[in-house]
C-alpha cells in the first residue's frame, strides 16, 4: 500500500506534471483557462501539446485520441499516430492545432435529425478542465463534440455550460449576502456505481445477455437475496482479485476509487469514489465503467452494467451525490451546527427544493431508460415519483420556517452501546432513506434514481440548470433589498411553503405514498414514454434555451434520440426473445416432452401395471404451456411487425413499444419461465439463474 501515492495519477498528465514540464508562463495561462474560463491562446496550446506528447511517448505511446461522449451514452475515440514524414523517415510531432481540434464523423452518431448521412463532418475540441491520460499505448484527450454547423452532439458540452451557469448565478447571489471573496462555485459529484459479475463461459451461452445486457428468460433461483447474506458479506477470492486490480488501474488513471463491497443481490457489487467536480466525475465514471468491463475479461468474468440483468433480485443504480462548493472552500449545502442561522444554506436549500418540485417531470426524464424502467420502484431503488427526503432534523427546521416558529437543533445525540469495551458515539442528526429519489445526506443531495449504465452528464447538467434558474430568480427578487437577512428569510419561507409538497420523509414504497403523492399533485411517470411525454413542455424547453445550455433544436434532438433509442432497445430485445423462443426453447421443451412420452410408452410396453401418471401429467402440463408459448411468440412477432405502422411520431412509437411490444414480451417470458421449472436441466438450453448468480 506504500506504493499507492506513487501509483495514483501516474498515467495522467495532471497538475503536478504540467508544473514540471511547462514553462511557468504557459502553466499560469493554462490554469487561468481551467479555473477562470479564460480563452486559450494557440501559442499556449502549442507548448502544452509538445510537453504532452513528450510525456506520452515516454509512457510508451505512439498514438493520441480525442476521447468524447456522443449521444450513444458511451464514449468514442479515433486514434491518430504522432508520426510526421521527415526525409526518408518520420518524426513524432503533435501541434496545438491537433490538440485543440479533431475531426470524427458526425453523421453515424445519434443526432436527432441534426446531421444527415451525406453531412458527415463533425468536430471534437479539447476540454482542458479534464486532464489527459494514457491507456493502451495512446494519449487520451477529453474533448467536447459538435457538428460541422456547430450544434452540440455530446453530453459533455451542456454539462460544462451548466457548471458555468450555476457558478455565475450562485456567485451573484453570494455577493448579495456579503461573501464578495467568492469568485467561483463548483458543482461536485460522487457517483456510486453498482454492477454484477458473472462467469464469462456462462455469459457466452446466453444470447440475451450478449445482445441486450439482461436475461429475457429466466426462472428465479431457489435462493435469491432473501437472507441478506450477500450484502456487505465477505468478498469471494475471485471477485477480490478483480476488485484489487480494478482499484489499482483506476488509481493510475487518477480516479478516486474509495469504497468497494458486496451489494444486496447475489453477484452484485458496488464501487464508490470520492467526489470531484461534475465534469471530472463524469469523465471518471465513464472510465470506471470501461475499466470494469475490460478488467473483468482478464479474470474470465463479465461485468454487467444493465439496470436489471436478473428479474426478481436487486437492480443496479448509480447514486449521484451532488453538492455546491465555493472557491473559498465552503460547502453551500452544509447546514452547519446552527442551520437556522445559516442564511446561505437556507437560500440554496430553498432553490433546490423549488427546482425539484417545478421540474419533477424533467428530473424523472433524465433517468428514464428502457433498462431503468425495470428497476425503479423496489429493492432500494426509488419509485418513479420524484420527491425529496430532508431527514428529521432538517425536516423539522423546514416545518418551523413554514409555520413561522422558532427552531432549535437537537444536535447529535449520544448512542450508548451498553458494552464496556465498545466506545459510545454521537449519531448523525438524521437517518438515511433508501426509498427516496432525492435525499439529503448531511452536506449533499443523493439523487438515487440514476440507472447503473447511465452517463451522468445528462442528469447533472439538467440539475445544475434547474437550480441555476431558481438562483437567478432569487437574485432578481433580492438585489434591491436593504435588509438582506429579513428579505432572504421571507423568500425562503415563501418558497418552502409553496413547494413543500415535494418533501416526503416517509416510506416511498408504500401504496399510501402513491395515493398521497397523487393528492399532492406529484407526477407518477412509470416509464420512459410517460416521462418524455412532458420533455417538450414549454417550461422545460425554455429552461435550457433561456440559460443558453442548448438551443431549442438541440434540445428537441435529445428528445428524438432518447425516444428512438428506447424503441430500438425494445425492438432488439423482442427480436432476441423471438430468436431464443423459436431456435432454442421450443425445440428443447419439445425434445423433453418426447423423452417423457417415450418413457411412458416404454413403461406401458413392459406392463400396464407400471404407473405412468408422472410422465403423463408432466407431458400434459408442458404440452399445454408449449402451445401457449408458441402462440405468444407469434403474437410478439406480430407486435414487432406492426410497429412499422407507428413510424411517424416518435412518442407515439415509443408508447406502442411499451404498451404492445413490451407487454407481449412480459407474457411470453411468464410462460417460458414456467416451462423452465418443469424441464430437465439437461434439456434446458441456457444456464439457470442459480448457475449465473452463484457461478463466481
Amino acid at each position: 500500500m506504500s506504493k499507492v501515492p506513487e501509483m495514483f495519477g501516474s498515467m495522467v498528465f495532471n497538475d503536478r506534471k504540467m508544473q514540471e514540464r511547462l514553462p511557468r508562463s504557459t502553466y499560469k495561462a493554462l490554469k487561468k483557462t481551467i479555473q477562470d474560463g479564460e480563452p486559450l491562446d494557440l501559442s499556449v496550446a502549442n507548448v502544452v501539446a509538445a510537453a504532452m506528447k513528450d510525456w506520452a511517448i515516454e509512457m510508451g505511446c505512439t498514438h493520441y485520441t480525442h476521447w468524447f461522449q456522443p449521444m450513444t451514452g458511451i464514449t468514442a475515440e479515433k486514434h491518430d499516430s504522432f508520426i510526421q514524414p521527415y526525409g526518408d523517415g518520420v518524426i513524432m510531432e503533435f501541434s496545438g492545432k491537433e490538440l485543440i481540434k479533431g475531426e470524427p464523423d458526425a453523421s453515424s452518431f445519434p443526432s436527432g435529425g441534426i446531421r444527415a448521412t451525406f453531412e458527415a463532418r463533425g468536430y471534437t475540441t479539447w476540454d482542458p478542465t479534464s486532464p489527459a491520460f494514457v491507456r493502451d499505448g495512446s494519449l487520451y484527450i477529453p474533448t467536447a463534440f459538435c457538428s460541422y454547423t456547430g450544434e452540440v452532439l455530446d453530453k459533455k458540452t451542456p454539462l460544462l455550460r451548466s457548471m458555468e451557469k450555476i457558478s455565475t448565478e450562485a456567485v451573484k447571489l453570494l455577493h448579495l449576502l456579503g461573501k464578495t471573496d467568492v469568485t467561483r462555485v463548483t458543482t461536485t459529484v460522487g457517483p456510486e456505481q453498482e454492477y454484477f459479475l458473472i462467469d464469462r463461459e456462462l455469459y457466452n451461452r446466453r444470447e440475451d445477455l450478449k445482445l441486450t445486457g439482461r436475461t429475457l428468460f429466466g426462472a428465479k433461483a431457489p435462493k435469491g437475496q432473501e437472507l441478506d447474506d450477500h450484502y456487505f458479506g465477505a468478498i469471494k477470492t475471485r471477485v477480490a482479485a478483480y476488485m484489487k486490480e480494478l482499484d489499482e488501474e483506476l488509481w493510475k488513471l487518477g480516479v478516486l476509487a474509495k469504497t468497494k463491497h458486496n451489494e444486496v443481490a447475489p453477484s452484485q457489487h458496488e464501487l464508490a469514489p470520492i467526489f470531484s467536480t461534475s465534469n471530472i466525475a463524469n469523465d471518471h465514471n465513464e472510465l470506471t465503467m470501461e475499466m470494469m468491463q475490460r478488467i473483468a475479461e482478464k479474470h474470465d468474468l463479465v461485468c454487467l452494467l444493465h439496470e436489471k440483468p436478473f428479474a426478481g433480485v436487486n437492480g443496479s443504480g448509480k447514486h449521484n451525490n451532488w453538492s455546491l462548493t465555493t472557491n473559498t472552500g465552503e460547502n453551500l449545502l452544509n447546514p452547519g451546527r446552527h442551520p437556522e442561522n445559516n442564511i446561505s444554506f437556507l437560500l440554496f436549500l430553498a432553490a433546490t427544493v423549488k427546482a425539484v418540485d417545478e421540474y419533477q417531470d424533467l428530473l424523472r426524464a433524465t433517468v428514464a431508460t428502457a433498462g431503468n424502467d425495470h428497476r425503479l420502484g423496489a429493492n432500494e431503488a426509488p419509485p418513479a415519483i420524484m420527491s425529496m427526503y430532508l431527514g428529521d432534523d432538517l425536516g423539522a427546521l423546514v416545518q418551523a420556517i413554514i409555520d413561522g416558529e422558532d427552531y432549535v437543533s437537537r444536535g447529535k445525540e449520544r448512542v450508548e452501546t451498553g458494552v464496556g469495551v465498545l466506545p459510545d458515539f454521537r449519531k448523525d442528526t438524521s437517518d438515511r432513506n433508501r426509498t427516496s429519489p432525492f435525499a439529503f445526506t448531511g452536506n449533499k443531495f443523493e439523487f438515487r434514481a440514476l440507472g447503473s449504465s447511465l452517463n451522468i452528464g445528462c442528469p447533472n447538467y439538467m440539475l445544475n440548470t434547474m437550480v441555476a434558474e431558481e438562483l437567478s430568480q432569487f437574485y432578481v427578487e433580492l438585489k434591491n433589498e436593504t435588509d438582506m437577512e429579513a428579505a432572504v428569510r421571507s423568500l425562503v419561507r415563501n418558497v418552502l411553503t409553496e413547494h413543500q409538497r415535494i418533501i416526503f420523509n416517509g416510506d416511498n414504497y408504500t401504496d399510501e405514498w402513491v395515493e398521497e403523492a397523487a393528492r399532492r399533485g406529484l407526477m407518477n411517470l412509470k416509464s420512459l414514454p410517460e416521462a418524455f411525454g412532458h420533455f417538450m413542455d414549454r417550461k422545460n424547453v425554455e429552461l435550457f434555451v433561456k440559460n443558453k445550455i442548448v438551443t431549442e433544436s438541440e434540445y428537441r434532438a435529445r428528445y428524438e434520440i432518447e425516444l428512438e433509442t428506447y424503441c430500438k432497445q425494445i425492438n432488439i430485445e423482442a427480436l432476441t426473445m423471438i430468436d431464443m423462443a423459436k431456435k432454442d426453447i421450443t425445440p428443447a421443451v419439445t425434445a423433453f416432452v418426447r423423452e417423457l412420452t417415450d418413457s411412458a410408452l416404454a413403461k406401458k410396453a413392459l406392463s400396464d401395471a407400471i404407473p405412468t401418471s408422472v410422465e403423463e401429467e408432466l407431458v400434459m402440463s408442458l404440452s399445454n404451456k408449449l402451445v401457449c408459448f408458441v402462440k405468444k411468440t407469434a403474437e410478439l412477432e406480430d407486435a414487432v411487425m406492426n410497429a412499422r405502422d407507428h413510424a411517424g411520431d416518435r412518442l407515439e412509437r415509443a408508447v406502442y413499444f411499451r404498451e404492445c411490444v413490451f407487454a407481449r414480451m412480459q407474457e411470453l417470458r411468464a410462460v417460458g419461465d414456467s416451462m423452465e421449472t418443469e424441464t430437465a436441466s439437461d434439456f434446458w438450453p441456457y444456464p439457470s439463474y442459480t448457475e449465473l448468480l452463484y457461478g463466481v
